[in-house]
């Protein structure tokens, strides 16, 4: 296994190790052996979803290369189902490494937002309804399996 990043080391006790844990609920997009894809419940618009490796890394350079590519695959079904969901073409995709770029849950994640940069929201400032990202989720994923 790659070595976790010097300057910051994995926590186990993160909300997305908990959340792959079992141990915190969330509203699941799409899952595999691999990844998780599931409801931002900070939304910078709706829709924000976040794709995560079931491996423990910090950043991108803790990554092994078969978790990146996971990685990269899901967030293709997703971005593909949000332009379905969302009838829109834009889809902002970002990832934040380390607390200097933004980063605040210290798992490796992607962002997936269908939005333009002009309508999006600031980041973990509004948490959003529970039962709209439970309708929202069910909306994705049963694009995903279709």
């Amino acid at each position: 296994m790659t070595e976790v990043n010097p300057q910051t080391a994995y926590d186990d006790n993160n909300i997305f190790a908990k959340m792959l844990d079992g141990d915190i609920p969330y509203h699941k997009v799409y899952e595999d052996d691999k990844t998780l894809a599931f409801m931002d419940i900070m939304p910078q618009a709706e829709g924000h979803v976040l794709v995560i490796p079931k491996q423990k890394a910090v950043d991108l350079a803790d990554l092994e290369p078969e978790y990146a590519a996971a990685v990269l695959m899901t967030s293709k079904k997703v971005m593909q189902a949000q332009r379905q969901v969302f009838e829109r073409e834009g889809v902002i995709q970002m990832q934040l490494n380390g607390s200097q770029a933004g980063q605040t849950v210290f798992h490796y994640h992607v962002h997936l937002i269908p939005s333009s940069i002009h309508e999006l929201g600031r980041h973990a400032v509004t948490q959003a309804d529970n039962n709209d990202l439970a309708n929202i989720a069910q909306k994705l994923a049963a694009v995903i399996d279709a």
